[in-house]
């Protein structure tokens, strides 16, 4: 088996990109970008999915104190966040009255409504409404807190 190599007019060896190939590949990157840059400067849906998960993560935090510490938490929803205070009393009466320990400060949002303004995780980790809370946060997913069981989802 012989190879041969082509060579140009003034014998150089014919290797590389022509300039339709690189022209095409320009602008196919250009599209791409084109396509992919407005995910990159609107930051609103980041922000709506980042506010969802920081309540839910509160209201999980929330439960799961109540039944550890065998405490009454309190819960205030408001558009900008979710407010915790627990029932720091001894003996307890279901009265709270000092906000808990966060591990973090949440940094709150803005398009938060709930079904109802306020409730109380009981010691035993449910709630005390008679109904599922229902939570919505502006451009994002609905939070449901189930009343029986307390528990979080979306």
């Amino acid at each position: 088996m012989i190879l041969r190599h082509d060579t140009g007019r003034f014998g150089r060896l014919n290797t590389g990109f022509t300039l339709i190939e690189l022209i095409m590949v320009m602008v196919i990157v250009s599209i791409l970008a084109i396509a992919v840059m407005p995910r990159f400067t609107d930051q609103s849906a980041f922000e709506s999915r980042g506010f969802h998960d920081e309540t839910m993560s509160l209201l999980r935090y929330a439960q799961k104190t109540a039944i550890a510490q065998r405490r009454t938490v309190c819960v205030s929803l408001n558009a900008t966040g979710v407010a915790l205070t627990i029932d720091t009393d001894t003996p307890a009466d279901e009265i709270c009255n000092a906000a808990p320990t966060l591990p973090s400060t949440p940094r709150g949002g803005n398009g938060l409504t709930g079904s109802v303004n306020a409730f109380t995780f009981t010691p035993l980790g449910s709630t005390n409404q008679s109904a599922n809370i229902n939570i919505t946060i502006a451009g994002s997913t609905g939070i449901t807190v189930e009343a029986a069981t307390g528990y979080v989802y979306d």
